[in-house]
């Protein structure tokens, strides 16, 4: 029996640091996550309006060089996805706004962002980029 129990503890105990990692890499919300159905904020979205939020996702080609602005997606894009009207806003992008002038990561490299979540129509003065949703004051890598 106390074998038993000994390789019982012995698996929950290296079985921990793999259940740890796993939860810190869902502490990152999905894309999806912002949208109830449609164009519709879910409650999580409306909630946290103002907070930063992580969001895993990836650099879709930015619009202009030396910008501070690109556009997260939830699947690798090879061109950016740029938005004329609110209605074609597509459910699976955030707009991101750095500090700095962005580094271009590949499209195809999932990366995390974080950033202070604002929602509302906003059209981007440099680059004439329409948003309802966007991280403001982001990190990434």
């Amino acid at each position: 029996m106390k074998r038993r129990t000994l390789l019982t503890t012995g698996l929950a105990l290296a079985a921990t640091p793999i259940l740890t990692g796993r939860a810190r890499a869902e502490d990152a919300a999905r894309i999806r996550d912002l949208y109830s159905g449609g164009r519709t904020l879910s409650d999580w979205a409306q909630s946290n309006v103002g907070d930063r939020v992580t969001f895993e996702g990836y650099m879709a080609p930015p619009l202009k060089a030396n910008s501070k602005f690109f556009v997260l997606t939830a699947l690798p894009m090879s061109v950016c996805p740029f938005c004329e009207t609110e209605a074609e806003w597509p459910d699976n992008i955030v707009a991101v706004y750095s500090k700095r002038v962005i580094d271009v990561i590949p499209f195809n490299r999932k990366i995390e962002v974080r950033g202070r979540l604002e929602t509302g129509s906003y059209r981007d003065p440099e680059t004439g980029f329409l948003s309802l949703v966007r991280l403001e004051d982001a990190t990434y890598g």
